[in-house]
């Protein structure tokens, strides 16, 4: 499919009474994709994505669309939006830990590039504690310095381990043995398909 039809396919997804908060209606969006104003139309899709819950090949067909278009942004996001799809998706407020107590001196990418290891209280056979990983992506901030604070979009490798995560629960960042940051849930999603930890 070219970037069109992969527009209109998204489109023909979303239901016809949704609006944006900034009020921008189905009907919209039809005339850009009209006008091949292909650009404005996916970030209207987009937008439209966030706070509904579409299927899965909306996400994909956008990122599709994102890719041909080379929004490296975009595309990102909507890749990491069909990953939240498959794998649930943990949203928490992350502190990291200043640069001078901690071995990151740089700031993380917000675009879902890093994969830490997450200390959610699990544990190993040996009865030591246990780390499970979860791709991370940070809200409304292409970087998070050291020291910095953001609300992050987790997406676990391993969902089943995320069960018994709970809103208001502390939990910690690791890219190495040290606490790279702690974080504090605030909502969890995870797929109806996932079984409950042992």
């Amino acid at each position: 499919m070219d970037v069109p039809e992969l527009l209109e396919a998204a489109f023909l997804l979303v239901p016809e009474e949704t609006a944006t908060e900034n009020d921008i209606t189905v009907g919209d969006i039809w005339d850009y994709l009209v006008h091949d104003e292909w650009e404005i139309a996916l970030g209207l899709l987009e937008e439209f994505g966030e706070p509904h819950s579409l299927p899965l090949a909306f996400w994909e067909k956008l990122a599709e669309a994102a890719d041909q278009l080379q929004l490296e942004r975009s595309a990102a996001w909507c890749h990491w939006r069909c990953s939240e799809l498959r794998n649930g998706v943990i949203r928490a407020d992350l502190t990291l830990r200043p640069a001078a107590e901690a071995r990151r001196t740089t700031p993380i990418s917000g675009a879902g590039v890093l994969r830490p290891m997450w200390d959610i209280g699990l544990l190993s056979p040996t009865g030591g504690r246990a780390v499970s990983i979860a791709g991370l992506w940070v809200e409304n901030m292409p970087m998070l310095e050291p020291g910095g604070r953001a609300t992050v979009r987790l997406v676990p490798l391993t969902p089943s381990h995320w069960t018994r995560v709970q809103p208001g629960q502390q939990i910690t960042m690791h890219e190495d043995r040290a606490v790279a940051g702690t974080a504090v849930i605030l909502e969890v999603c995870l797929p109806a398909t996932v079984m409950p930890a042992r």
